[in-house]
């Protein structure tokens, strides 16, 4: 098991550099404020109206990022407290499967579907 752990604390680490190079890819393209209205100095509504839907955007794909970012640091933080591969909510071992497909998975088949469950209620 020691062999495939080392394996799956490698993906985990890959995919966070690529995503901190996708997120600082990211904040490097996007332009400061005044650059961007240098070339509407009436404010045209269209133009603003695309910034704004291209900020959104963004912003989005930022959140999306950190938010993935996150769930692998906590995975990453699992494995220096020795208890990577239990579940967060009830303690018990995490399907190596389920670990397989998803590497940063911090809850068991049984309380995902839980959370899922009560997500949807809400």
């Amino acid at each position: 098991m020691s062999g495939s752990l080392n394996l799956l604390r490698s993906r985990l680490e890959s995919e966070q550099k690529r995503l901190l190079d996708e997120l600082e890819q990211l904040q490097a393209s996007a332009y400061p404020a005044d650059e961007r209205r240098e070339g509407s100095p009436f404010g045209k509504r269209e133009e603003e109206a695309t910034e704004s839907f291209e900020l959104e955007k963004r912003l989005a794909l930022e959140k999306r990022i950190r938010d993935q970012l996150a769930e692998i640091e906590h995975a990453l933080a699992k494995f220096d407290e020795g208890t990577y591969g239990l579940c967060d909510s009830c303690g018990k071992p995490i399907d190596p499967a389920r670990l397989e497909a998803l590497p940063q998975a911090s809850l068991c088949l049984s309380c995902k579907t839980l959370q899922a469950k009560n997500a949807q209620g809400k």
